[in-house]
């Protein structure tokens, strides 16, 4: 499936699913992420990806 595709299906814009998709963001809602979970056929779970430690200084 196509990020365009997907965007669409979940009802995000391109900028926030690719911000998701990069590792960018710092929160997601459940609802988006349920949404995304229905579109993959896929659990919360096998979506996020840790990848050390965060910084929280802005």
């Amino acid at each position: 499936m196509s990020v365009i595709e997907l965007a669409e299906k979940v009802g995000i814009t391109m900028a926030n699913l690719s911000i998701l998709k990069n590792g960018k963001g710092k929160a997601i809602r459940f609802s988006t992420l349920e949404t995304i979970c229905k579109a993959l056929d896929c659990l919360p779970g096998d979506i996020p990806e840790y990848r050390g430690e965060i910084d929280n200084q802005d």
